[in-house]
């Protein structure tokens, strides 16, 4: 997931520890390349402890529950938080992908192009599967939490590539940079990431109140 965007969310989401590098759609990257962070919500259990996680509010993009989605063989389960205004682009893994929506609403469709028209609307308790291969995007207009589970590693493979504000290509690709203060069909907010893959190009702000959400580019100008 674009994953803010899987993910980015799925997104993005789509989701990682380690700061976004650009990758083009034949390269597989780590899922987690493009969140603000990994929790860990499991107090270091092993596979085999038991284990009773309620939802709560995340505090970073994702949220692990179980196993570790990039090790090869072994089982995961994840929570995605998808921010207002997030679009996962056109994306694949090499292994299955259970989707839960646990909060909110998400939208997801199949296919190798972004297509608004081919988005299904799932609310909480609404489940897809996406075998693997399978090209893939999703929206989340007002936000939600997705959980994942799966057998890893969980890698993905932007069709359009993928690139952060930090690329040594993002100048080209970010008409903004982060900290500028822009209007927004939600108000105003300040610039704290950007992600951009094929046509896609999206900015992650800061809300006056500090809450964060996402916006398109083509939407977004200067005060």
């Amino acid at each position: 997931m674009f994953s803010r965007t899987i993910g980015c969310m799925v997104a993005m989401a789509m989701v990682a520890a380690c700061s976004g590098l650009p990758t083009s759609s034949k390269q597989a990257s780590s899922p987690m390349a493009a969140t603000s962070g990994v929790t860990r919500a499991d107090e270091g259990k092993t596979l085999l402890d038991s284990r009773i996680i309620p939802l709560g509010a995340l505090s970073k993009d994702v949220e692990i529950l179980y196993g570790d989605p990039e090790r090869a063989g072994e089982p995961f389960v994840m929570r995605i938080r998808e921010l207002p205004g997030s679009v996962v682009p056109p994306h694949t893994h090499p292994v299955d992908e259970h989707i839960t929506v646990v909060q909110g609403t998400w939208y997801f469709g199949f296919g190798e192009t972004f297509d608004r028209s081919k988005l299904r609307e799932l609310k909480a308790g609404g489940y897809a599967f996406a075998p693997r291969g399978t090209s893939m995007f999703g929206a989340s207009p007002d936000g939600a939490v997705v959980q994942i589970h799966g057998v890893g590693p969980f890698l993905i493979h932007w069709h359009g590539g993928s690139h952060t504000l930090d690329d040594p290509q993002g100048s080209k690709v970010f008409k903004f940079r982060r900290g500028d203060l822009l209007d927004t069909p939600r108000g105003p907010g300040r610039v704290a990431e950007g992600y951009a893959s094929g046509q896609i190009i999206q900015y992650e702000l800061e809300a006056p109140d500090g809450s964060r959400f996402m916006a398109d580019q083509d939407a977004v100008r200067r005060p």
